[in-house]
């Protein structure tokens, strides 16, 4: 198995993967925003993408996104191929989206929202603790990569205060000496469920 920053060598990839994100959103019957070919084509061209694959099958992918001139990174678009879950391939994604993350943007807040528990306690691992919505980007392109999700409905009739989703941040600038009462609660839930 590779994983390794995306490039234009790796924009055969773009349908499928595209197509792999539709039919987890299907599938899971909850909120993912979809992606374009074209969309995930550009992340690669930017350097902006790790892709994962074992010769030459499509493994796993995720990407990142700048917003408010750089001061947020979000990480989306994390999928696992069906015949590669299971095995840990999420996390090393994850793990390796999120360290070109630091290295590409030092400084910026790194965050992501989601409805999955793997998701939630593979970011919580990395460092990232839940927030409010108001902790996010204001940017209003970010947000407009939810009209895709079947839960974009929630997200404005609340006036994107509140969703199904969970908002996640790391900061790199915080004190991390000190547990917030959330985090505090989240290591025991995951302690508990290993």
């Amino acid at each position: 198995m590779e994983i390794t920053i995306a490039g234009p060598e790796h924009i055969h990839f773009a349908k499928t993967i595209s197509q792999t994100i539709d039919e987890s959103a299907k599938d899971r019957g909850t909120g993912i925003a979809r992606r374009a070919p074209e969309y995930i084509m550009e992340k690669m061209n930017n350097g902006n993408a790790v892709i994962a694959f074992s010769g030459d099958k499509f493994a796993g992918f995720c990407y990142i996104e700048i917003w408010g001139h750089g001061k947020y990174v979000a990480h989306s678009g994390l999928i696992v191929s069906p015949a590669f879950r299971g095995q840990g391939l999420a996390k090393r994604i994850k793990k390796k989206v999120f360290d070109l993350s630091l290295k590409k943007f030092p400084g910026a807040k790194i965050f992501g929202i989601t409805t999955g528990q793997a998701v939630m306690k593979i970011n919580y691992d990395l460092g990232y603790k839940p927030v409010h919505f108001s902790e996010l980007t204001d940017d209003p392109e970010f947000w407009k990569g939810c009209q895709t999700c079947k839960n974009f409905d929630v997200l404005t009739r609340t006036e994107r205060k509140l969703c199904l989703c969970t908002g996640m941040l790391h900061d790199p600038n915080e004190n991390k000496s000190k547990p917030s009462k959330t985090s505090a609660f989240l290591s025991g839930l995951f302690k508990k469920k290993k």
